[in-house]
């Protein structure tokens, strides 16, 4: 027989059963449109968060209170309140970190807010009047505070979109005081829904001067964050290890591995970001993988009944001259081209679904949600249920090879 024969009896063969074929298929099906999915809204997620850590600026670099965590007895650290006044004023010194551009500490807190009879959740960020050309925010209305409110530790503050929906409703926010931990706070600028379009949630935020915040609001004299940008680019490892030797000594440690503080560069967090999502990615598409292997046990399953039944068919075509390699290519086939055909809808269907979700989960949640084809999971999805095909069709199609044809041709 030639290969051309061969596959046409395989077609007939699949076609003779197309329910059978279909309900065969089904888990390989499955199995693909779950990895196309993963694997698309993996990369939509990592291309999304990765965007909006770079949208703070290449150049930018963050010092994080407490060492870096290297394992589970290390979280603690996370929480220290190493980083002072003294810290802010050894890295304003430019012959400490001569390629420093800007510099701006930040204390984060949770309080309530309110505004007549209206109350809210909000997060407070104490900050410096930087904070809007660091974080790239504008103001939808009003203006940000100045230096000058920063030093003289002023009761002025910006509000994100979400604090002017749930206090204000239908009043002008601008220059009405909101009432922050007993303090109150005269509202200077808006910020519109989704400000900055960075990790920070600005919606749900009140921005304050960090001396205020520090004084009255939060009452804490260390900072949450200190976060510094160099001159240019090319600088930023410098001016991070220039960091690094600042903090050291103004906290007195000679041994790097006693550090009570963390530089952190945004191409340092783009690259552990991604290296989490991507294995997240790949965690979820080994078990989206169960469903393959379910599917290929399946196909075993239903080929050797497939054999049983067409056993003098077998016999016949064994008579007829077909030899033992004919008729273990002509089922193992049959196999792959049921897998493969499964692995091609799944593609299809899980790529639809995932452009779908995309859509979806840009609208309702309001950010930039890329679609990404994942060419890589397409084509291992293919790979696989080809692969699949060929080891569990393999059993089936050497079984019925090895059928006797005079007793195939008996079978009843």
């Amino acid at each position: 027989m030639t290969y051309r024969h061969i596959f046409q009896t395989a077609l007939r063969g699949l076609a003779t059963n197309r329910s059978r074929s279909f309900l065969t298929i089904l888990g390989i099906v499955i199995g693909i449109t779950a990895i196309m999915l993963v694997v698309s809204l993996g990369a939509g997620a990592q291309d999304l968060i990765l965007g909006q850590v770079q949208g703070l600026g290449t150049n930018t670099i963050a010092v994080i209170p407490g060492r870096e965590p290297t394992g589970p007895s290390d979280v603690t650290a996370l929480f220290s309140d190493s980083l002072k006044e003294k810290d802010l004023v050894a890295l304003r010194n430019k012959a400490n970190v001569p390629y420093l551009k800007n510099i701006m500490p930040t204390l984060f807190g949770a309080g309530s807010s309110s505004y007549g009879s209206n109350t809210y959740q909000v997060t407070i960020f104490g900050a410096t009047e930087l904070i809007a050309e660091i974080f790239d925010l504008h103001t939808s209305s009003g203006q940000f505070f100045e230096n000058s409110d920063v030093l003289s530790r002023s009761n002025v503050a910006v509000i994100g979109s979400k604090v002017v929906e749930h206090l204000f409703e239908n009043d002008n926010p601008i220059g009405q005081n909101i009432k922050v931990k007993g303090r109150n706070l005269r509202v200077v600028g808006v910020l519109p829904p989704s400000g900055g379009g960075s990790l920070f949630n600005f919606d749900s935020m009140i921005i304050i001067p960090y001396t205020t915040a520090q004084y009255y609001i939060l009452g804490q004299k260390y900072f949450s964050r200190i976060i510094m940008q160099s001159t240019t680019d090319a600088k930023v490892a410098v001016t991070a290890e220039d960091i690094k030797l600042a903090l050291r000594d103004s906290h007195g440690i000679t041994d790097p591995s006693k550090d009570d503080f963390t530089v952190q560069t945004q191409q340092d967090l783009a690259n552990r970001l991604g290296t989490i999502t991507s294995a997240l990615t790949w965690f979820l598409v080994a078990v989206a993988s169960i469903a393959l292997f379910v599917g290929g046990v399946g196909i075993m399953n239903i080929m050797l009944v497939a054999v049983t039944e067409r056993t003098r068919e077998i016999g016949l075509r064994k008579a007829l001259g077909a030899t033992d390699r004919d008729i273990l290519s002509q089922f193992l086939l049959e196999s792959v081209l049921l897998t493969a055909i499964g692995g091609i809808i799944g593609i299809i269907l899980g790529t639809l679904l995932a452009f779908g979700i995309s859509i979806g989960l840009s609208k309702g949640l309001g950010v930039n949600w890329q679609f990404v084809f994942p060419w890589m999971g397409a084509a291992l999805g293919f790979g696989v249920s080809a692969f699949i095909g060929l080891v569990f069709g393999g059993y089936p199609a050497s079984q019925a090879s090895k059928k006797s044809p005079i007793e195939a041709l008996r079978y009843e």
